[in-house]
């Protein structure tokens, strides 16, 4: 069995992991880490210390209404995606012990479409401008 890194639970949740394929589990919220436990094989689990954790970025849709996931950027091993069944208890859980600047909403879709053709155009524009010098 694994031993948590946690001593008091702030909160338990049904999640899914997105790690690869997605697993079925249960996230848990404490004063020391966020976990993730496989509800099928318990040597399949994820153990995120609070020091660890870079920032957390939601992705929110309808005007704050569905989170259907959220990604914890940690400051050595990448991102690990969630899905759970009360994403907004888990995410306050988890503003609690990181604090406020750390969870930001993920960019939407217009957004980045957005950056992309602002980037396009720059880019047409350096090149036209370099074809004049020539």
């Amino acid at each position: 069995m694994v031993q948590s890194l946690n001593t008091k639970v702030d909160l338990v949740a049904d999640a899914t992991s997105f790690m690869g394929l997605s697993e079925y589990g249960q996230v848990m919220v404490g004063n020391n880490a966020f976990e993730f436990y496989n509800s099928r094989d318990k040597n399949k689990y994820i153990q995120i210390p609070w020091t660890e954790i870079d920032y957390v970025e939601a992705s929110v849709l309808l005007k704050g209404k569905w989170i259907p996931r959220y990604a914890i950027n940690t400051k050595r091993n990448g991102q690990f995606m969630f899905a759970s069944k009360q994403p907004k208890k888990v995410l306050r859980a988890m503003r609690d012990h990181l604090g406020p600047n750390k969870m930001f909403r993920a960019l939407t879709s217009k957004q980045i479409i957005g950056r992309g053709l602002g980037n396009m155009k720059i880019e047409f524009e350096q090149r036209k401008k370099n074809n004049r010098k020539k």
